[in-house]
């Protein structure tokens, strides 16, 4: 095996530890541990990532220090971070989430946001049905229901709103519950590995299984698992959970919160740490095998055994020799076809003036652009390959495998595998960035990684630049002797003028 990324895992004072080497079983090189101390400590905690050479770090970050590790990771360019930054969600983590749905067209109840109070108040006594789910839409995300509120009327909401002193008013349509219960659905690279349904306690209205809740693992409708599968594709999150009610009356589904930050048995954890070593060694290590619908299975243990378990694992089927059998976990599901078309129609202006707020602020422009960031291929996580639609592991590590000998410029290049055809890559292409190459930020090595450029004219091409110093405009290279206008056109869509 080449060499491998230096992991770190990343610890906060006071904020529960996710991961240990316990669950990157089998990692043969010693994980570095770097700890982030509050207040000022962002210049000591870079040079320390620095110092110890590491090229992954893992471990999620808390809302409330977001802002201070979007400035550190731009101070650590080449510094990977699981769970990516764009999947994680600022301070204001509610409005965030609400903001991340409507961009990316995932269902959600009807919020409204509202900075100015007395706005707020107006909507909730002339417009808002009841009841209404008025929250606390800053801070953490998974602060385990307590600022939740379920109001049957306006005279409640303005007690609540008076007395919590919650700024922005955050304010939802309740949906009336199927089976007075919601789900959690949890994933590791985009697939569901585990869902429960989660009922309210006696004389409680919060499903949360922190106060009181309890849960079942059975009969988890499909289309709650199909919307979390597009939430974590859009998020392009390692791994991460959705909250999900199913109205009673329509069957509809709606997110009501998703994270890459939540409660998990020890085995899921072992399960996500699998799938990021497959993922950081480009498929040299085994990507966990775990069956849809498995957490029915599993949910026949009792908790308190299950919640002790490690390291458990699914053999993959293998048909009999006359080849009667399917090898699929359930062919009625095909996780691939949900996003079809989730990337085709992105909005090119922010939601709703941000969701009637009066002002746009930079963690959400930030937000934003992150989340709409376009895929580079040659750039691309194994995690980043699987959103496109279509999307197989194994197609994926050859893509990986395809890019450590040549640089894509052009979707078409990857129609060289055997797997790709132009359908695919039509699905692909509203959700690939400009991947030409800046031709005055080249180099020999790298013209002759590019489709279409050999040792003779990669020669041409840098005497040319050497006598010219830049290049202004790509239409110069028909300067060059042996470029005529048809191989112009070839080349422009190879090269760029970088900004």
């Amino acid at each position: 095996m080449k060499k491998l990324p230096k992991l770190g895992f990343l610890y906060l004072d006071y904020v529960l530890r996710f991961f240990d080497n316990s669950n990157f079983k089998g990692w043969p090189d010693k994980i570095e541990k770097v700890v982030y101390h509050w207040k000022n400590d962002k210049k000591r905690f870079i040079n320390e990532i620095k110092k110890k050479k590491i090229d992954i770090l893992i471990g999620n970050i808390p809302a409330t220090a977001y802002d201070t590790f979007v400035e550190i990771s731009k101070e650590l360019p080449n510094v990977r971070f699981v769970p990516s930054i764009h999947a994680q969600f600022p301070n204001k983590s509610k409005e965030n989430v609400t903001i991340f749905c409507k961009k990316n067209k995932l269902s959600i109840p009807k919020t409204k946001i509202f900075e100015d109070k007395e706005k707020g108040l107006k909507y909730l006594k002339e417009k808002a049905s009841y009841p209404q789910i008025i929250k606390r839409s800053y801070g953490p995300s998974n602060y385990g229901g307590y600022y939740v509120h379920k109001v049957d009327n306006y005279a409640e909401a303005v007690d609540l709103i008076n007395k919590k002193k919650y700024s922005p008013i955050y304010t939802q349509n309740a949906i009336k519950l199927k089976n007075n219960g919601d789900i959690r659905v949890m994933l590791i690279g985009h697939k569901p590995v585990c869902a429960f349904w989660r009922y309210a306690g006696k004389n409680q209205w919060i499903t949360n299984t922190s106060q009181g809740g309890h849960m079942s693992y059975n009969n988890i409708p499909m289309n709650a698992l199909e919307l979390a599968v597009k939430s974590s594709k859009a998020a392009r999150a390692e791994y991460f959970a959705c909250d999900i009610a199913i109205c009673e009356k329509t069957g509809k589904a709606y997110i009501l919160e998703c994270a890459t930050a939540f409660a998990a048995f020890p085995y899921i954890r072992d399960w996500i740490g699998q799938y990021l070593m497959w993922d950081f060694t480009k498929g040299k290590f085994k990507l966990p095998h775990i069956p849809l619908f498995s957490w029915e299975e599993l949910g026949k243990i009792n908790s308190n055994l299950l919640r002790t378990m490690r390291h458990i694992g699914f053999s993959k089927y293998k048909p009999s020799y006359d080849g009667e059998f399917i090898i699929n976990d359930d062919p009625s599901f095909s996780m691939e076809k949900i996003c079809e078309d989730f990337y085709k129609n992105f909005p090119n202006n922010i939601i709703e003036t941000r969701l009637e707020l009066s002002k746009q602020t930079n963690n959400n422009k930030d937000l934003v652009d992150k989340q709409l960031k376009k895929m580079n291929l040659n750039k691309a996580s194994l995690t980043e390959l699987m959103t496109l639609h279509a999307m197989q592991e194994e197609l994926a590590i050859e893509i990986h495998q395809y890019v450590q000998e040549n640089i894509i410029t052009d979707s078409t290049d990857l129609l060289e595998l055997e797997e790709i055809d132009e359908q695919m890559l039509k699905c692909w292409d509203n959700n690939l960035c400009d991947m030409r190459i800046d031709i005055n930020n080249i180099n020999n090595d790298i013209l002759l990684k590019i489709k279409g450029i050999g040792k003779k004219l990669a020669k041409i091409i840098l005497e040319y630049k050497k006598d010219v110093g830049a290049f202004k405009s790509i239409d110069e290279l028909e300067n060059i002797e042996g470029i005529g206008k048809r191989k112009l056109e070839e080349l422009k869509s190879r090269f760029k003028i970088g900004e």
